[in-house]
């Protein structure tokens, strides 16, 4: 089948690669001469395991290509997938702008029939209004359908090419055949494509995400009150997670929920809610929660220097919100750095990944160093952000060595606390009593 899509950011360009793998002819867009330049000459701009040696094989194949004419390819193509950014808006709503004009270039392009695919991360009755503006700059027969992406980064290739399920919205017969014909490659040992009318299509989307970061910040909330308490976080974990009807998954207490997805959908159905008369009180909570969260790490470190963190330096391993990726939206990194760089310390940060992003959001106002040991060099603390695999068994004799200051702030509970405080570490975790490691 021939598709083009529409966007070549995160979801878009993991589609395309995706889609061209399964034997699709496929032509992205992106109005960024230089950045569609490095994707025809292999240069991937964002890390995603397993992307790069896609999209490579696929363009060698000539089944994958990149494009600034979205007229020619929406001409070539039976299938546009719309793909663009949906970021924030000042109330928290989603901007659609982008949306929209690409539905009316799609519109104006337009030769026979087509499957327009609302990919994007869009509020329920987006489907509606493309479909307005499409039916306003053309007379050529469409369906409007919405396919929501379900990715996990740092593992997106895999989720799309092995999916637990597709959500396709879809009021159009002939749509939802075309769109099964797309996805059929994707199921080869079983059926879980799932049709729905297009408002609920949307709607699962933001269900899905808000419910996730709804059990994270549940659990970090149960992680503060065992602090006050002196019970373990990880023990109720355990007991709670191998309840079957509620899942280990997303239950780990930690710095909060970040990257451009959960934080983004959160506000989104809130705005949605109070627009639509309904007080969404849970997940208001679950993104106060999340706030919160990073606040209270950060009180942890001023409480543990006695509120003079002037001159401090502390070793950051971690900047990207997540391991396997360097994306830095909406990372913890972010807020704890800004807030420590406020009062008068100093940082020297370690990211397999996430130098370039990292270099955006703090400039020269951090150290970047070229390991995650010559982080440590005279830092009074070591501050653990992000969960790479390298940081999981380190030789903490050697941490203990190159700090100034035994103390280790874990943001994501990774460490055994008896074995630190046993080799003579202050250790401080989430959701675990302070006064032990004191």
């Amino acid at each position: 089948m021939n598709i083009t899509v529409i966007g070549t950011g995160y979801v878009g360009l993991v589609a395309g690669a995706c889609l061209a793998d399964m034997g699709n002819n496929v032509i992205c867009i992106d109005n960024n001469l230089d950045k569609l330049r490095q994707l025809e000459n292999g240069i991937i701009p964002i890390y995603e395991p397993g992307l790069e040696e896609l999209v490579k094989s696929n363009v060698l194949e000539e089944r994958l290509k990149f494009s600034f004419d979205i007229d020619s390819a929406v001409k070539a193509s039976e299938v546009c997938f719309i793909a663009v950014g949906t970021p924030q808006g000042e109330d928290g709503s989603a901007d659609l702008q982008y949306v929209f004009e690409v539905a009316k270039s799609i519109a104006k392009a337009m030769n026979g029939y087509k499957v327009i695919v609302d990919k994007s991360t869009v509020p329920v009755g987006t489907a509606e209004k493309v479909a307005e503006i499409i039916a306003k700059n053309t007379s050529m027969p469409f369906d409007v359908v919405s396919n929501p992406e379900f990715l996990k980064q740092g593992n997106a290739v895999d989720d799309f090419l092995h999916p637990d399920r597709v959500v396709i919205g879809s009021n159009s017969n002939r749509a939802t055949m075309i769109m099964q014909e797309i996805y059929s490659p994707f199921f080869r040992t079983g059926n879980r494509v799932i049709v729905m009318d297009v408002k609920s299509a949307e709607m699962t989307k933001y269900a899905a995400n808000s419910f996730l970061a709804t059990k994270i910040s549940f659990m970090n909330e149960i992680a503060n009150l065992c602090e006050k308490l002196g019970a373990d976080a990880e023990m109720v974990r355990v007991g709670m997670s191998t309840d079957s009807r509620i899942g280990n998954k997303f239950l780990f207490p930690g710095l909060g929920y970040g990257g451009s997805c959960f934080p983004k959908d959160v506000k989104a159905l809130i705005k949605t809610g109070l627009e639509n008369g309904c007080d969404m009180s849970i997940i208001k909570s679950a993104d106060n929660v999340n706030e919160f969260q990073r606040e209270r790490f950060i009180n942890k470190i001023i409480d543990r220097f006695e509120g003079d963190l002037c001159g401090k330096t502390f070793a950051v391993w971690g900047l990207a919100f997540k391991p396997k990726t360097n994306d830095m939206r909406e990372a913890p990194a972010i807020t704890i750095i800004d807030a420590l760089l406020e009062r008068g310390a100093k940082v020297q940060a370690y990211d397999p990944k996430a130098f370039d992003c990292a270099r955006i959001y703090f400039k020269d106002r951090i150290t970047y160093s070229q390991s995650a040991y010559s982080a440590l060099e005279n830092a009074n603390a070591l501050l653990l952000l992000t969960e790479w695999n390298e940081f999981r068994r380190p030789d903490f004799d050697r941490i203990k060595t190159l700090l100034k200051t035994p103390v280790i702030f874990d943001g994501r509970n990774q460490y055994d606390a008896k074995r630190l405080i046993d080799k003579g570490f202050e250790y401080y975790q989430i959701g675990w009593c302070q006064a032990i490691c004191r």
